[in-house]
């Protein structure tokens, strides 16, 4: 039977913590930011934590 692969995109896209959540980067902060005010900027800078819902499907796109 084949190994499984990791999907490539998620692999870009979340990075597992050490207590094994799964950060995520803010949409919305790549382009057209002259419009958008620099505390909307600052908030989307930081990461965030992936819901509890999605986690599942996140970790089986991760799979190694």
């Amino acid at each position: 039977m084949p190994k499984m692969k990791t999907n490539s995109g998620s692999k870009k896209r979340f990075t597992l913590t050490g207590s094994g959540k799964i950060k995520r980067r803010h949409a919305y902060h790549s382009h057209i930011l002259t419009k958008k005010t620099k505390k909307q900027k600052r908030n989307l800078d930081h990461f965030a934590i992936v819901d509890k819902v999605d986690n599942k499907r996140i970790k089986e796109l991760l799979v190694k």
